[in-house]
């Protein structure tokens, strides 16, 4: 009976397929929020000069962290940011605010930006998907 190994591992498959973790967890008032609201432009990085000080969120920031500064998006927010030159990518954790020069969309830490560029560039092109907003806060202080 051949037929039952094949249907067994066909069943295992779906199984695996289903508990991939590449779905989007985000609230419909967050997944409204990307639909009204371009998330491209250009990511920038920054680094020792702020590490260990407090972020906007109460945390202290640690370059060597996955961590991000955007405008809007609420502290604990989870996303995926996507260089649009080389596809690599990085999710990181919005725990600050920023960036505040005209033109930037996301401030990356240190080991974020080294994911998806070099630390030589001052920007790169990007495009930020909203992974998960079940864990955002207001304030840690």
């Amino acid at each position: 009976m051949k037929p039952l190994p094949m249907i067994s591992t066909v069943l295992a498959l779906t199984l695996l397929a289903g508990c991939s973790s590449n779905s989007i967890n985000a609230s419909p008032k967050t997944q409204e929020y990307a639909q009204k609201h371009q998330l491209t432009g250009l990511a920038s990085w920054y680094g020792s000069q702020f590490h260990g000080r407090l972020t906007a969120s109460g945390e202290k920031y640690d370059m060597r962290a996955l961590t991000a500064a955007h405008k809007t998006l609420p502290f604990g927010t989870l996303v995926r940011v996507i260089n649009t030159d080389n596809n690599k990518s990085v999710d990181v954790k919005i725990n600050d605010r920023g960036p505040y020069v005209k033109g930037r969309t996301i401030d990356l830490s240190q080991k974020a930006f080294e994911k998806v560029g070099s630390t030589t560039q001052g920007t790169v092109p990007i495009r930020i998907e909203i992974l998960d907003d079940s864990r955002t806060f207001r304030y840690k202080h």
